[in-house]
């Protein structure tokens, strides 16, 4: 997929869970969901042209209009910007990562219990 390592900007992170949770729509439905204060009209539409240059949005021409749907799950993308944390901020390491969530962000026991039971679910 083109957008293997390309990282969103903020706005276009936004439009990008809106789409996710619609799973598809027009302009004017993405505009409705968005947070407050919202974007004018023109600045959503540019934002969603330049998330179909970057493949992370396709559409469905409807005469003049297009019902936009995400290129990528929420899921992939949520790997992407993972790995890159844990290679840029943590040399690759994952258990770097973890002491620094538990050092840093007060993560507690029941936090890694539970995340160790998912980890032990996923390798049965």
């Amino acid at each position: 997929m083109k957008n293997s390592g390309k990282e969103l900007t903020k706005a276009e992170e936004q439009v990008m869970q809106v789409l996710w949770d619609l799973e598809n729509g027009f302009v004017k439905d993405i505009l409705e969901n968005l947070p407050a204060p919202k974007p004018a009209y023109n600045t959503v539409s540019t934002i969603v042209r330049i998330l179909e240059s970057k493949d992370f949005v396709g559409y469905e021409a409807f005469g003049k209009s297009h019902r936009y749907f995400p290129k990528i799950s929420k899921e992939a993308y949520a790997q992407q910007i993972t790995d890159r944390l844990v290679k840029g901020y943590f040399g690759g390491s994952i258990e770097k990562m973890l002491s620094f969530f538990v050092e840093k962000k007060n993560m507690s026991i029941s936090d890694l219990d539970e995340l160790l039971n998912n980890l032990k679910k996923e390798k049965e």
